[in-house]
């Protein structure tokens, strides 16, 4: 049976110009990024484990290609029925990481989280800042949300800048709320209104000097 799109998906995004001159948009995850997204995530587990939630078995036996038919097959289905939103970094073309909005909820609530990872060759270059601001606006205006919530660790305060770069604010400290890399972590808890602002998340960044 045919299934329209649901709101936001499958979209991507406009690109915007980083100060280096690099481009960045998001465009939705498929099943052909498979091999980008095993192949980043085992290099990059030095990062990315001790800050995600925790696996079942070996790190890369968890990112092979057969895990990833089960993940993307599970992405594709929920993106189907419009509680999550994957869609892909991209850097000049390249795969460079990953945004996901999730437990997307419409109605009275009118909210979703946003989750981020960047590839290591990108990181430190604004890459992920600029992502989130893409995954906001496309929350706001194409997913037609009120509210945007995200959590990080309080020893990882470079997800912290990223998300106060685009105007998150906090509300909370969630106690042991999240199973990651083998453990019960707490995380601060932060969220953005869509009317909070005047302006969209990327025209903020533009206006304060970050992106061309």
């Amino acid at each position: 049976m045919f299934r329209p799109p649901t709101p936001g998906w499958p979209e991507a995004t406009p690109s915007i110009t980083l100060l280096d001159g690099v481009t960045v948009r998001l465009r939705p995850l498929t099943s052909r990024d498979g091999a980008d997204w095993s192949g980043t995530r085992i290099v990059d587990k030095q990062w990315l484990k001790p800050v995600e939630p925790t696996v079942d078995g070996d790190w890369d036996a968890a990112h092979s290609r057969a895990a990833w038919r089960s993940t993307w097959l599970n992405l594709k289905q929920l993106a189907g029925q419009g509680t999550v939103v994957p869609l892909v970094i991209e850097v000049d073309g390249a795969f460079a990481g990953q945004v996901t909005m999730g437990n997307i909820q419409h109605g009275i609530v009118s909210e979703c989280w946003i989750g981020y990872w960047v590839h290591s060759p990108y990181m430190g270059r604004g890459v992920a800042t600029a992502a989130c601001a893409l995954g906001v606006d496309h929350g706001f205006g194409r997913v037609g949300l009120h509210r945007i919530t995200a959590t990080y660790l309080p020893d990882n305060p470079a997800s912290g800048k990223v998300l106060a770069a685009n105007g998150f604010r906090e509300e909370g400290f969630l106690r042991r709320n999240l199973h990651i890399d083998g453990q019960w972590r707490g995380h601060v808890f932060v969220a953005l209104n869509a009317d909070d602002y005047p302006l969209t998340a990327v025209e903020r960044l533009r206006a304060a000097g970050r992106i061309r």
